[in-house]
């Protein structure tokens, strides 16, 4: 059986989807350059994981439509 893919990360995966120390990821956050995760029960905060692939892939900039790279 295959692993299943992860819809949700805590801090530290987040991080790793990143390619980034939980120290770097958790700087950006708190600086407003990466969203706040969600707490899904009390004391449960968690990174939506297509949310992080869209801010990689640069697919998450608001007002850069017209932008060519």
């Amino acid at each position: 059986m295959s692993k299943p893919t992860p819809i949700l990360a805590n801090e530290a995966n987040a991080a790793k989807l990143l390619d980034m120390k939980p120290a770097e990821f958790c700087a950006l956050v708190e600086r407003g350059h990466l969203p706040r995760g969600r707490e899904i029960a009390p004391g449960f905060v968690r990174w939506d994981v297509d949310e992080l692939r869209r801010i990689g892939r640069g697919d998450a900039i608001d007002g850069m439509d017209g932008v060519q790279w």
